[in-house]
Formats: C-alpha cells, structure tokens, sequence
C-alpha cells in the first residue's frame, strides 16, 4: 500500500534523487545547454583546461588554431515505468513485490512529474493497462490511487507484453521496468531486443525468501499463476543448489541487458525503498 508517510518521504528526498536521476536521464525540455549530445551547436576557441578530446583537429589543419565542438544536451526523453502485475507477484509478507515494485514506480513518476517531464505508467500481466496522466500533482494523486487498487492476478509471458507495449514508445525513451523476472531467460532476451537503442533499466524485486530461501524443513510450494503445487523438503543443499540457479539465472539476465546496453538492478522487499533509489541512479 502506497500511503501518505511515503509520499511524504518522497516529497522530502526529492531535492537529492533529483540531483541523482538527471545525471542518468533527461526530460522533455531542449535545452540549450551545452554538453556531449549528439547534435552539434558550433565550434569555440579552445582555453587551457578544457577536455582536449573535444578539439575539432580537421579545423586546427584548415586554420592552425584550436577550436574545440560543442553540442546541445538532448532532453526530450519520455518516462516510461512498467510494472509487472502478474501473479508472481502477489508474494510476500509484510509488503509484496507488486505493492514494492509500485514505490519505486510511483518514485520515478513522481520525479518525471516533479521536473514537469513526460511519463507514462503501465501494468501487465495477462493484458496490458496504461496510464496515462497529465502533468500536475492532482494526477500523483490519481497515480497512488489506481495503484492501490490494482490487485496482481493472472499470468504474463513478458516478450509478449512488452512486445504489445513497443508500439507506444514514439520517441528515444528512459524505459524502466520492474518485475521479479523470473521468466524464461529468452522471453527476457526477446523483450529487451524490443527495446533496443533506448536507455533501459531493469529493476529486480524479490522476496528475502526467494532471494535466501532461508527456511527449512517440509513445505507445499505453491505457484500463484498456473496453482501447482510442489512438495519438498528444504535442506542446506537444496537452499545451495536454488541459491546458485538463481544467481546463475540472474547473471543471465546481465549478459542479456548487456547486449543491448541496458542496465540491471536486484531489490529485495526487506531493503529501504531509497537506498534503492540511490544505489540506481549510482550506476
């Protein structure tokens, strides 16, 4: 549940993660800045001091005199959040990984809206739901509201939902989605292709017990989407074993994120929600 204490801490962290998240994205806004964007604003003379690697050499032979290339900043990214409503992650105790998952969703609208920036937040599971809000803090408001209301139920394949959700990234975006991927690394791969020359980021959030399975003894495992049931009896080596498939599966999920230059992250639910916040804009 996303409640009035935590927005409250949002409002009052928001100077600092601000300061942090625009170095990793930017907003809609052109600027006329200068910096190491892509588009080229024009040439100055060079001043000792200044990075030599900008220094236009083509124009230093036709001259003899050092000039150095300056660019406009691109700021006309869109926010996109994504967030993983399946089953799966309707698991945990205190908080589950949906209602986790949806704070740090929630952190990142409340950023774009705080810059007057565009986001657009979206949930999938067994469908596809977007939201779209205007520009104002009355749409946080309505945000928290649809949020803590929705309820994770069915189940997703995510190369297909991401797949329906491409067609609704117009423009070269900041795509974070959040999950507990624990999906087929394929799926995973297939998904991430879709996005591919965005800056994309994806944030892992788990229960302490899926990340440490520290329990032991007999257990019926349930699984929340297809409602199987496994009996198993949990044991020093069987926890070994699970720990090394999922840090084995994980690592898979970096190698994918590296082939098309996106970036990973692990959260677990037990973990404060803005150390989250600073350990992302970190990387």
């Amino acid at each position: 549940m996303i409640d009035t204490d935590f927005l409250h801490q949002l409002d009052r962290f928001s100077l600092i993660i601000t300061k942090r998240i625009t170095s990793n994205y930017v907003g809609e806004r052109k600027s006329a800045a200068t910096g190491h964007g892509l588009i080229f604003k024009d040439h100055i003379i060079y001043e000792p001091g200044e990075d030599f690697r900008t220094i236009d050499w083509k124009l230093y032979a036709r001259t003899d005199k050092l000039f150095v290339k300056r660019f406009e900043e691109e700021r006309n990214l869109t926010v996109h959040v994504i967030l993983d409503f399946s089953a799966s992650m309707n698991f945990g105790k205190k908080e589950t990984k949906a209602e986790y998952g949806a704070k740090i969703g929630v952190g990142f609208a409340y950023l774009a809206l705080k810059n007057n920036e565009r986001f657009v937040l979206s949930t999938f599971s067994d469908s596809l739901e977007v939201f779209k809000p205007k520009k104002g803090r009355s749409q946080l408001a309505n945000l928290v509201a649809y949020l803590n209301s929705k309820k994770p139920k069915g189940t997703a394949t995510i190369d297909v939902s991401l797949s329906s959700y491409k067609s609704l990234v117009k423009t070269k975006s900041y795509i974070v989605i959040i999950s507990d991927f624990l999906y087929p690394i394929e799926q995973i791969s297939t998904a991430l292709h879709k996005f591919k020359g965005h800056q994309v980021l994806l944030i892992q959030v788990l229960d302490q017990i899926e990340r440490d399975l520290n329990i032991k003894g007999d257990f019926k495992l349930k699984d929340l989407e297809s409602k199987s049931v496994l009996r198993t009896f949990i044991n020093p080596f069987i926890r070994k074993k699970y720990k090394s498939m999922l840090s084995e599966h994980n690592g898979k999920i970096r190698e994918a994120c590296t082939a098309v230059g996106a970036k990973f992250y692990e959260a677990s639910t037990g973990q404060n929600i803005f150390d989250v916040f600073y350990d992302v804009l970190r990387m």
